[in-house]
């Protein structure tokens, strides 16, 4: 099992980047990908999540990020729009399968990709 976290990179407040989790080497179709993303001297959080069709945010992150999935491609994507500092981080992408109620949960994901690093800053 592989997962590879692309994308990350430098962006003011108010712009937007892409990530990209590329995957292999497990049945796509019938796992949930979750993107978390870790501060300086922060925990692990859950950013968003999807399994099919269906998909679930942070608060933090509503409205503003938008999880999708390419099927053909084994891949899964975080479209991150109006960017502020906060959002500074390193996001990985995990597979697992948790109930929807328990998405955020850390321990419920079994293989973890190496990150990839976003900075918003002007």
């Amino acid at each position: 099992v592989q997962l590879q976290a692309f994308g990350g990179g430098l962006v003011q407040p108010g712009g937007s980047l892409r990530l990209s989790c590329v995957t292999s080497g497990f049945n796509f179709d019938y796992y949930a990908i979750g993107w978390f993303r870790q501060a300086p001297g922060k925990e692990r959080e859950g950013v968003a999540y999807i399994r099919g069709g269906s998909t679930d945010y942070a608060d933090s992150v509503k409205v503003r990020f938008a999880i999708s999935r390419d099927n053909a491609k084994n891949t899964v994507y975080l479209q991150m729009n109006s960017l502020k500092p906060e959002d500074t981080a390193v996001y990985y992408c995990a597979v697992g399968r948790p109930l929807v109620s328990a998405w955020s949960r850390r321990s419920k994901y079994y293989y973890w990709g190496q990150g990839t690093l976003v900075t918003v800053s002007s």
